[in-house]
């Protein structure tokens, strides 16, 4: 590999580590925190789906900011963002603030998060493709996920650890420190190549010019559509189930005070996305297809919320926990890289953008739904109707399938997407 993707590669990977060990302090205990602070199991997720409405909302203004300002006046803005929110988010803890509260705030986060979806990727792409990078996105992707589950591990636990010593605030102070040091990485290694910025005369008209550009580059085009309508159902189940293992793991431990093993649970995460990421390659080669790698991955993972939810033992949904996660972390390099191969460098983070705001949507959805059956019913009955919703992201990535994309094939490099506009 040459010097210059050498330098691409280091700082992908550098943002990606402190971006993830800066988020990941509160991974374990936000929804401790949040219940902590007066609210219901509803009331919880309500604000967590509020942070998912806050990006579908923004993201894709967002993406149009990093498509004409650039990628990396996008991240700093992020990083800046969730360092104020997290502030608020403190302040509001302290205060036992209502609900309405709790809603913007987190709205303001997924603004935050926003800025980086799409611009990081999208970054991360034509930057190699500039420097002349050979191999394969797969294996970058890979890589990056390693990245983050170390991140998530270590953050994960730390976090929990100091909860645990101290009060469910410090995680959240130690996020700020941690997102300052994060703005002045990106400040001082972080340089837009193979993109150039432009300033938008008219920001309205350069907005919907953008959009409908991205849209031809995305739903418009049938092979990056359907894998895009998949996203709603596993991406919000994704979320429900991750940050309500905290309470359940807790249920089924006995112990709701055991911050550490809450934390735990977040770090199991983390340490199955390791996994995952390194067995990216060699799971590619059981496959000819990336959707048919999806196909099995998202039924898999169907099964495993199953075992969670029927399971009275906290060591089977640790087990259940850890092949979830892992299949999920093999997973998506495998969807970037098909999805990257699809679209155009000019449109890339408003697509990319447009890709996550689908999944927001879906989380908006089904968050506090999932919460409100947790509430009535139990966690485990939550975890059962996640899995039924999981398993509607089949048929849209079946037919992506029969598409046959040219960046489907295994054995195909995705990394030069198609110049044509794809057709609807």
């Amino acid at each position: 590999m040459n010097p210059a993707a050498q330098q691409v590669q280091r700082t992908y990977l550098s943002l990606t580590l402190l971006s993830t060990f800066s988020a990941s302090f509160i991974f374990g205990i936000n929804t401790l925190f949040l219940l902590d602070a007066g609210l219901s199991a509803t009331e919880a997720f309500v604000a967590n789906a509020f942070f998912t409405a806050g990006m579908v909302i923004f993201e894709i203004p967002t993406g149009v900011v990093a498509d004409t300002w650039g990628r990396r006046a996008s991240f700093l803005l992020g990083a800046a963002t969730l360092l104020l929110s997290t502030f608020v988010y403190l302040a509001l803890w302290q205060i036992e603030a209502p609900i309405w509260q709790w809603a913007l705030a987190s709205a303001f986060i997924g603004l935050g998060f926003t800025f980086f979806s799409g611009a990081v990727e999208a970054w991360l792409v034509d930057a190699l493709n500039f420097t002349n990078y050979e191999g394969t996105l797969d294996a970058v992707f890979a890589k990056g996920q390693v990245t983050a589950g170390i991140a998530m591990l270590s953050g994960s636990v730390v976090g929990g650890f100091v909860a645990q010593l101290t009060n469910l605030g410090v995680p959240y102070v130690l996020r700020v420190v941690m997102l300052g040091l994060t703005f002045l990485v990106a400040y001082l290694y972080m340089r837009d190549l193979g993109f150039k910025a432009h300033s938008a005369k008219h920001p309205i008209a350069e907005m919907k010019k953008i959009t409908s550009e991205s849209l031809d580059h995305g739903l418009r085009s049938p092979p990056v559509r359907w894998i895009m309508l998949a996203s709603p159902f596993t991406a919000g189940v994704g979320i429900y189930a991750f940050y309500a293992m905290q309470p359940y793991l807790l249920e089924l431990y006995g112990d709701p005070n055991a911050y550490t093993v809450a934390g735990l649970a977040a770090a199991i995460v983390a340490g199955a996305q390791i996994a995952g990421g390194l067995l990216v390659e060699r799971i590619r080669r059981l496959f000819d297809n990336r959707t048919t790698l999806l196909i099995t991955s998202t039924a898999l993972s169907g099964v495993m919320l199953l075992v969670i939810g029927l399971t009275n033992s906290f060591w089977v949904a640790i087990g259940g926990l850890v092949v979830w996660a892992m299949l999920f972390a093999a997973s998506m390099p495998v969807r970037q890289a098909y999805i990257n191969g699809l679209i155009p460098s000019q449109q890339r983070a408003t697509v990319l953008s447009f890709d996550a705001l689908l999944g927001s949507s879906g989380a908006v959805a089904s968050q506090p739904a999932l919460g409100r059956v947790a509430d009535v019913y139990s966690y485990s009955t939550s975890y059962l109707v996640s899995a039924v919703i999981q398993v509607g992201a089949l048929p849209f990535i079946s037919l992506a399938r029969r598409e046959k994309a040219h960046s489907d094939p295994m054995r195909t490099d995705p990394e030069t997407p198609a110049e044509s506009t794809p057709s609807a």
